[in-house]
């Protein structure tokens, strides 16, 4: 069975207190993405502490030009920021040992206009490649988002789980999987149960959201109670994560989820 994940943001308490917080409603995992002005330490002490796990944090740098060249707005679509995205996995892989979490969420870049999409794609797939060779071993997974360009991150490169599928394909490292979020994905193209069935050998983390709205589950036009019976039924046992905003409080929405998976 997967580990049904606590969104973070839906907490109040300081970062610190986030897992203990998580723990009382039930959750194993949180997700904390923003990892750079953290206290590892601290948080470590944290997790340890509360039995609860932090499911995945987001590549990041300390280095300002190398933060800029891995950011959306530039990324691994484009050749020059090969080196500054390998070392900025180095980076944050030591975070992640720190903090004993096993997923680094890795995003592409927006679309280029100057050069084709194979050119983006076979940039992003030679980026990938020279970043597994730092995390393979580690039990550290990269996970790979496509984003939705309609509502959410307009001009962002990749959108479909068929081309994220042919990316990781083409990676060939077990230590390179697909996040599928199920909030973009049914903006970009629908289709949830089969994509994920058909798909779920090359996904290692999966995110949840309502649409319209990016709230939570049962919120707005997603059948979540088939989608999560759909994702058991393959037999996935990694993280399923609350990444989306809340309607209603948190103890009553927490309430909701549970009953989802009963």
């Amino acid at each position: 069975m997967f580990t049904l994940t606590c969104c973070g943001g839906w907490l109040r308490e300081p970062d610190e207190q986030k897992y203990a917080a998580a723990a009382k409603f039930g959750f194993k995992a949180v997700e904390n993405l923003l990892w750079k002005e953290l206290d590892l330490a601290k948080i470590r002490a944290a997790i340890d502490e509360s039995g609860c796990e932090l499911s995945a944090i987001l590549i990041q740098s300390r280095d300002e030009r190398k933060q800029s060249l891995i950011a959306n707005e530039h990324g691994m679509v484009h050749e020059d920021a090969l080196d500054a995205f390998v070392d900025a996995i180095g980076e944050t892989l030591e975070a992640a040992k720190a903090l004993n979490c096993k997923n680094i969420i890795v995003t592409t870049g927006n679309e280029r206009d100057d050069v084709p999409r194979q050119v983006q794609h076979d940039n992003i797939v030679k980026a990938l490649k020279a970043a597994a060779k730092v995390v393979e071993g580690s039990g550290v997974t990269l996970v790979l988002e496509p984003l939705n360009v309609l509502v959410d991150h307009m001009g962002y490169y990749l959108t479909t789980t068929a081309e994220g599928v042919e990316i990781i394909k083409k990676v060939n490292s077990p230590s390179v999987k697909l996040l599928y979020d199920v909030y973009h994905q049914q903006i970009t193209e629908g289709n949830l149960i089969n994509n994920i069935r058909d798909n779920i050998d090359h996904i290692a983390h999966i995110h949840l959201g309502d649409v319209p709205g990016r709230k939570e589950p049962g919120s707005g036009e997603i059948n979540y109670k088939n989608v999560l019976k759909a994702i058991a039924d393959t037999g996935y046992d990694k993280y399923v994560v609350f990444e989306c905003g809340l309607t209603e409080d948190v103890e009553t929405v927490c309430k909701k989820m549970w009953a989802l998976v009963s």
